[in-house]
Parts: structure tokens; sequence; C-alpha cells
């Protein structure tokens, strides 16, 4: 059987470079996009090729229409189709203020990155999918949102981090109920505390949060258990489900007394 492709957005580094590893381990065919990151994209092309894995990396920021087009285009260049995107790539705001004191440019880059670009994205690979799907390339294309605790948890120094999630929630909800008739699976993976770069400056505090009860299974996520969730939906383990969310934060949206 011919391999399956897949596309991760910020691929190169924290959840996406977890998620590329356990798809290429997989026997998966992976296109990725990076940002700003170069080094950190070159060093998970070298990974792969210990692998002996299939994988291309792709300069883009996902907040210009261009790029978008232009990521899109190379992974159909180079595998020819697309069976899954990962809407993975996201930032929090540059600095935490409060509530009161946050303005609009922090409030329009993360809303940019985090909701506006994979929106748009995911609506211009599901027109590419459909059209696969026409012509009998793919069977069972999927696109699986990387969302947070922060869609439903209130974080008051960081609104527009948590607006952009929540918006990603109805995301999620809007393609999926769009896309199933047309025979595309939408699903969103809502991590926790997981250790990336992102949550690096609060290691003290959430050490000490975790350690007193914050959540039941009390270690921090790693990259590995989001990749996990990924794999497993992308293997066709949820075939008559859409719109789902599944939580991968060590029971953290548990509502306990």
């Amino acid at each position: 059987m011919n391999a399956k492709t897949a596309l991760i957005t910020g691929g190169s580094r924290g959840i996406g470079r977890g998620i590329v590893l356990a798809l290429v381990e997989r026997g998966w065919q992976v296109g990725f996009s990076y940002n700003k990151g170069a080094e950190a994209a070159a060093d998970v092309l070298r990974i792969v090729e210990q692998f002996s894995g299939k994988a291309c990396a792709v300069q883009a920021d996902i907040c210009r229409t261009a790029d978008r087009q232009r990521l899109l285009d190379s992974v159909f260049e180079v595998y020819g189709a697309l069976d899954l995107l990962v809407n993975n790539a996201g930032m929090g705001p540059r600095q935490r203020v409060d509530l009161l004191e946050m303005g609009e440019t922090s409030y329009d880059e993360v809303m940019a990155t985090n909701l506006k670009g994979p929106f748009f994205l995911t609506q211009e690979t599901a027109r590419r999918m459909i059209a696969q799907l026409k012509l009998g390339q793919v069977q069972q294309p999927m696109i699986i949102n990387i969302g947070s605790i922060s869609a439903d948890t209130s974080s008051t120094r960081r609104g527009e981090y948590c607006l952009s999630k929540a918006g990603m929630g109805m995301m999620t909800t809007l393609f999926a109920d769009r896309l199933a008739e047309e025979g595309i699976l939408v699903y969103e993976i809502r991590p926790g505390i997981i250790a990336t770069d992102m949550t690096a400056g609060m290691r003290e505090q959430y050490d000490q949060r975790i350690a007193q009860g914050l959540l039941p299974i009390r270690r921090w996520g790693q990259p590995e258990d989001v990749a996990r969730a990924v794999v497993t939906l992308a293997e066709g383990a949820l075939p008559y489900s859409t719109g789902e969310i599944i939580h991968v934060d060590g029971g953290f949206h548990i509502h306990r007394l």
C-alpha cells in the first residue's frame, strides 16, 4: 500500500515535532511548516533520515495567504496527495498582561496565528481533499486541530490566547459539520500542561501546582503524549466520530470537589 501523507504546521519544535516524528515512525510521509526555526527544522529532517523516513520542511507563515498556498502546493508537489492536516502552529502572547491592559496588536497577532491562519488553511485543504476524493486519490482524509485547555479555562493575563483557542473549538465543530457529508473527519485534540518552549517560563509555578494536585495524573504532559493521540486518530480508530474533542491533559478537565 502507498504511504499516507500528512501536513503538520509548526512541526519543527514542541508538540509539532513530536507529531512529525511519531507519524514518520508509523510509515507516514510528512510535510511540515516552520516559520523562523530553520535550524530546528533541519534537526527534525536529520532525525527523519535516521528513521529512513520521508519528510519535507517548508518555511511558511500561516498568517499569510500566499504562504498557506505555497505550503500546500509544496506538499502536493512532493507527495501528490494529502490524507491528513494537523493544525498545530500557534503562539502565546509575547507578554502576559492583565485583560484590562491587553492591546490590539497582541490580540491581532495571536488571533491571526492561532485561529485565522488555521481556519483558512483548513478551508483550502478541505477543497483539495474533496477533489482528491472525487478522483479516488484518498480514502479517508482527516483534519486534526491542536487546541488547548485554555479554550474553556480562564487565564486573564493571556486573554487573547484563550479567545483564539475557544474559537478553534467552534472551528472544529463547524468544519466537522460541513465536511462530514464530503467524507472528511475533523477532530480536536485539547492538550493541557505540556513541556514545550511555550510553558518553559512557567516551569516552577506549574511544578508546584502539579505537586499540590492540580492534575489527577500528577506529571507534566510531553509532546509525545499529544503525538500518540494524533496517531490514534490518524490511523482510523474513531471512524464513526467527528467533531470529537480528545483531552490530553492529565485529567485537568475533570470537575472535582
